[in-house]
């Protein structure tokens, strides 16, 4: 584990009320909060603490509970899970990316109950999406290809969510954050599994919903889809279509030499009226 959170591991151990010290090393307001302090609540708070700082006001103390319920998800998983799927649509982001860090911790404890847990909150609204996606799209999750098709499975099903969403839908931040999810969490099932991931992605790769086309594009773009990129666009399809021929311009006709053209035979240049 990480030097500084074994280092912040030590400080909150010597301390009765960590949330003056919490606030204090957050990282906030800045543009980015104290992750490994983050990671050190996470593995030393014990259940009573977590609960009541998922419920703070204050956003990193909430965010601090929140990613830390995953460690006890498997010891009371009904009442955390409930909670959880509350705090995925709370309107603080970091709140929300506590969810997904807990989701990933029970993840790393038990993938089965994470997976059947998912597939829950993959039919749920904008938000439970995005959860899922959030909390399956980790490459450490991803070690196993069985595992790593359901998740492609529900991708599939997410997906097909987004491209069926109203108007209205899409103007939702719920959608937006969704959509923004998908827009990493395709290529990181696809890494682990090339071959399961090829069809699904050609298929998406095809559609006509400009969503979906932003999320494959972005999907497309990552580093890790290199090789499979190959695979999936053929020659034909890299070459940019040819541009055009432009007409060829009209010769421009000077005013003076025509009309001097149109004059009558022996006129005079010059001897016409002022």
């Amino acid at each position: 584990m990480d030097e500084r959170v074994e280092v912040y591991r030590a400080e909150l151990r010597r301390l009765k009320d960590w949330e003056p010290y919490l606030k204090k090393h957050s990282g906030l307001p800045g543009a980015r909060a104290n992750l490994e302090l983050v990671a050190a609540v996470v593995e030393e708070g014990d259940a009573d603490r977590l609960w009541r700082l998922s419920a703070s006001r204050d956003e990193f103390l909430a965010l601090c509970g929140t990613a830390g319920l995953g460690r006890i998800a498997l010891l009371e998983p009904e009442t955390v899970m409930t909670w959880l799927g509350e705090l995925a649509s709370d309107p603080r982001w970091r709140v929300r990316e506590g969810v997904a860090i807990a989701l990933q911790r029970l993840g790393r404890e038990s993938m089965p109950k994470l997976l059947a847990e998912m597939k829950i909150w993959s039919r749920g609204d904008w938000y439970a999406k995005r959860a899922a996606v959030a909390g399956l799209c980790e490459p450490a999750l991803l070690k196993s290809n069985q595992d790593t098709v359901e998740v492609l499975a529900m991708l599939d099903q997410i997906t097909q969510a987004l491209s069926l969403a109203a108007p209205a839908d899409r103007r939702n931040d719920g959608f937006r954050v969704l959509r923004q999810a998908l827009g990493y969490g395709w290529s990181v099932a696809a890494a682990a599994a090339p071959k399961n991931a090829k069809p699904y992605l050609e298929k998406w790769i095809r559609a006509q919903d400009k969503d979906v086309a932003w999320v494959m594009k972005t999907n497309l773009s990552k580093s890790r889809m290199a090789e499979l990129r190959k695979n999936l666009v053929g020659p034909a399809a890299k070459r940019r279509p040819a541009a055009k021929a432009k007409p060829a311009a009209k010769p421009k006709t000077k005013p003076r030499a025509a009309a001097r053209s149109k004059a009558a035979p022996g006129r005079r240049r010059g001897s016409g009226a002022r």
